[in-house]
């Protein structure tokens, strides 16, 4: 059974990127938190005392491959980020990080030797051993 909690942007209903009828413009892309992901980030926020605060997912350049993940806390959102809710988390994501990010899914993973978020990006043609860094 897939448990995977999918949202889309509050503006944006639909669940499937879809001409606008009035602009013909396409929804965004959408992420996925796992569960596990998003009890993890809920933690993480309690834990620095900032419950109310938003997790920012992104994209920079850089890294072995070209391009780095950002997780990192959004106590202040951009006029432009696109904003996705998970089960009272909201996610920020930039415009820009999203066209590299739309489809993917950010898990929480528990291994022998190491712990932490992981993405998974259907868009990724290349990565670094590290898990940090791809190429598309």
């Amino acid at each position: 059974m897939n448990t995977d909690v999918q949202a889309q942007p509050q503006s944006t209903p639909s669940s499937q990127p879809s001409p606008d009828a009035e602009t013909g413009a396409k929804a965004p892309p959408s992420i996925i938190l796992t569960p596990k992901a998003v009890a993890m980030a809920k933690q993480a926020l309690a834990k620095r005392g900032t419950p109310n605060a938003a997790l920012r997912l992104g994209v920079k350049g850089g890294g072995c491959s070209g391009f780095a993940y950002v997780i990192e806390f959004a106590d202040v959102r951009r006029s432009k980020d696109v904003v996705f809710t998970f089960d009272g988390l909201d996610v920020v994501v930039d415009p820009k990080s999203l066209v590299l990010l739309g489809g993917s899914t950010l898990d929480y993973e528990v291994k022998l030797m190491q712990r932490g978020f992981k993405f998974v990006n259907p868009q990724e043609s290349s990565g670094c051993g590290c898990g940090e860094s791809f190429g598309v």
